[in-house]
């Protein structure tokens, strides 16, 4: 490739910030470090403006740098397919980035890549489980399932699904601190809550048909739901949690429902999310179609 030009620059720069240094992102460019150098160097000069701050021991982007790997990982993304558009001819095909919640997507994403790879054998799926939030207009995905209530953003998203919640803990944590019968009990209990931003601080009831909410408190928070079973069930202590990731556990007895009575039968949708519009990939819209298709079955 000619990294002379604007996208080779792009290219660059890119592939430095996946790599994490001008050594490791030259050898997979089949490049010198001295030439990686180089072409920052003169990207730099030309936007009259630094883009990365190199020691003998870190190498950070400034946010000028950071903005433009956002917008260079977007460009090569659309470049790669409106290639693809004209010479495929329609046919999805190509590389799909899809993010998802660790426990949501072991249990409900996974079991549907299978058969979708095989109505669509020219896709390549390229999952990854994790219950961070993904940069979908810095390139980071092309599509992320996510759940709860969406802030506004430029993105698209089409509801696929929704879970209802729950509260539960292990048969062994009730024998040996009690089981709760109203939901202020379980200001005496160990709450194990989420600890991501999104995650609301009170837990939810109502009572005689008045909603209300509670403040629970304990010694653990975690960002993963599977997490916070594994922990429940483990003894350590209540979880208030999606119906859809202890399904087994309650089947098995591993974990059982508390306060149901005052359960307020609050619905989280999930959501698939992506960049919409007329330049969509095909690859985007059939997997979404797909699981909408799937969840409505």
């Amino acid at each position: 490739m000619d990294f002379n030009g604007r996208s080779g620059e792009m290219l660059v720069f890119v592939t430095v910030a996946e790599q994490g240094s001008l050594s490791a992102a030259a050898r997979a460019l089949g490049l010198t470090p001295s030439a990686v150098s180089r072409i920052i160097a003169r990207t730099e000069q030309r936007l009259g403006t630094r883009l990365l701050l190199r020691t003998t021991r870190a190498l950070t982007f400034t946010a000028e740098g950071e903005a433009y790997v956002r917008g260079a990982r977007r460009i090569l993304a659309d470049l790669a397919e409106v290639e693809e558009a004209i010479a495929d001819q329609g046919v999805p095909r190509g590389r799909l980035r899809v993010s998802a919640a660790l426990g949501h997507g072991r249990m409900t994403i996974v079991p549907l890549v299978a058969a979708f790879i095989a109505r669509y054998p020219n896709i390549t799926v390229d999952l990854s489980l994790g219950d961070e939030v993904v940069d979908i207009l810095g390139g980071q995905a092309d599509v992320a399932v996510r759940f709860g209530h969406l802030p506004d953003s430029p993105l698209t998203a089409r509801r696929i699904g929704e879970t209802g919640q729950v509260v539960v803990a292990s048969p062994a944590y009730l024998e040996r601190h009690g089981t709760p019968q109203q939901p202020e009990d379980l200001l005496q209990h160990n709450c194990l809550r989420f600890n991501f931003r999104r995650a609301e601080p009170n837990w939810p009831f109502i009572r005689e048909g008045q909603g209300f909410s509670l403040k629970v408190c304990g010694n653990i928070a975690c960002s993963s739901g599977e997490a916070l079973a594994q922990l429940a069930r483990e003894g350590a202590g209540i979880t208030r949690i999606g119906e859809f990731s202890v399904t087994e556990d309650l089947q098995r007895g591993d974990l059982v429902p508390l306060l149901q009575a005052f359960n307020p039968g609050d619905r989280e949708p999930i959501h698939a999310v992506f960049v919409g519009g007329t330049a969509m990939p095909a690859r985007v819209r059939v997997f979404v179609d797909f699981l909408v298709e799937q969840h409505s079955m």
